[in-house]
Order: C-alpha cells, then sequence, then structure tokens
C-alpha cells in the first residue's frame, strides 16, 4: 500500500497525466514534454519487494523518459538503489491571519489564462522554456475536468510572480503543481487556495523558510533515480 502522502500526490496529479500504470503495488504517471516531476515518476510502496524494478527501469527508458522513483520517508526503502535528485515535503496548509506581502495580488484566472498561468509557473522554477508545452499538456484534462481545478495567479506591481493549481476535494482542496518568485508570494499563493476550501493539503520547497506553525502533518517526499546493477535485475529482495 502506498503512503497517504504518495496517494495523495496521485489523487491530484492522475487526471493531469498522460499514462497510469500500477505494477507491484507501485503506480506510475507519465508525461512526456512536460517537467513536472509529478507527472513522470513511479510512486512506490514504502516495501518493494512486490515491484519489479527493473520492469519500472525498462518501462519508463521504454517511454524516452528517465527511471524516475518517488518514495516518502527520509531514507529510501530497503532494497532501492537510487540516485536522489529531489525532495519536497506533503502537509496540511493552515493559511495565515495576515497576509505576509501585502504588495502581492492573488487572481483566480479561467482557462483562456492557461498559457501565462504555465508561463509564471514554469518561469517561477527557472524553466521558463518548458512553459508552452505545460500549458498544451494541460489543456484537455483541465477541459475534462471542468470544475474540479481552479487556476490562480499571483501579481506584485502588476507582474505575473508565480501561479498554483487547486484542486477541490469535497469542502477542501489541494496544491501540488504551483511555483512563486520569493516565499512572500508563495505564501499569498497557498493563502488564496486555502481561502477555496476547508483545508488545504500542499507540497512545498524543503527549505527552512517554509517551517511555520500553520503547516502540519509533514512528511518527506524524495525522488530518485534507479541505479541499475550491471548483470542482474534492479530488483532486490
Amino acid at each position: 500500500m502506498l503512503p497517504s502522502a504518495l496517494a495523495d500526490l496521485i489523487e491530484f496529479h492522475a487526471p493531469l497525466s498522460v499514462v497510469q500504470r500500477e505494477q507491484g503495488g507501485a503506480v506510475t504517471l507519465l508525461t512526456p514534454g512536460v517537467n513536472v516531476l509529478a507527472l513522470n515518476a513511479t510512486f512506490l510502496p514504502g516495501a518493494v519487494g512486490g515491484v519489479n524494478l527493473r520492469d519500472v527501469q525498462d518501462w519508463h527508458e521504454g517511454q524516452g523518459l528517465p527511471p524516475l522513483v518517488a518514495w516518502a520517508g527520509p531514507d529510501a526503502p530497503a532494497g532501492l538503489a537510487v540516485q536522489e535528485v529531489a525532495r519536497v515535503r506533503v502537509g496540511d496548509w493552515a493559511g495565515q491571519p495576515e497576509p505576509p506581502d501585502a504588495s502581492v495580488v492573488v487572481e483566480q484566472v479561467g482557462r483562456l489564462h492557461l498559457s501565462a498561468w504555465a508561463g509564471a509557473l514554469c518561469a517561477a522554477h527557472g524553466t521558463p522554456g518548458w512553459g508552452a508545452g505545460l500549458a498544451r499538456q494541460l489543456a484537455g484534462p483541465l477541459e475534462a475536468a471542468a470544475g474540479a481545478f481552479a487556476l490562480l495567479m499571483a501579481y506584485r506591481n502588476g507582474q505575473a510572480a508565480g501561479s498554483l493549481l487547486w484542486q477541490a476535494r469535497g469542502a477542501g482542496g489541494a496544491a501540488h503543481l504551483w511555483g512563486a518568485a520569493d516565499a512572500g508570494v508563495g505564501a499569498a499563493l497557498l493563502n488564496a487556495a486555502a481561502g477555496l476550501g476547508e483545508d488545504l493539503t500542499v507540497t512545498l520547497p524543503p527549505a527552512g523558510e517554509w517551517d511555520w506553525p500553520f503547516l502540519h502533518a509533514v512528511t518527506d517526499v524524495r525522488y530518485g533515480l534507479l541505479v541499475p546493477v550491471l548483470g542482474a535485475p534492479t530488483q532486490r529482495r
């Protein structure tokens, strides 16, 4: 069984992905043409003995993508040989009573603004060249899931400074796909998303500047590339 933090990420990203696959308790999402980690990873259970990791590696590479896997917790599951490439934290955001930066304005935009929204998101992550591809990929899924997602954009002094994708979940929601020019913009985006429902589950960077008292139930999530063992199957028992 997948840890709850990984199940939460899958619930958010699966409607946005091109390919979904299950194998031995692991779940794979693949979306060629975008650089969002969670849209191109195999999410692993806490015990990987039932997962054929060589098959996972071969399948990723067969799609022309690196064998990226994700796991929950500070340490990789026993028997998993990986090279860590990124880490995030998944938790519950309670919001702030006062805006951290009064110069930031957040507004909800429609799908006609998807290109600008994707451009702001990718620019915030230092990868502006991926904006057009992300917009093209998300256009269809967001139209098919009309009402299930909302696009938020942040502006400072009239200039786009970040964006966030909010997913409705009952009385609450989730925001696992977002980017901001700085922590002040990020907090403004998350606060705006928290205002759309009773609860908000979020993905946050690992930096200490996000260690705020209104963040609760935090789980570390790490991404890594499978490291094959020459002459032997990737899976270990």
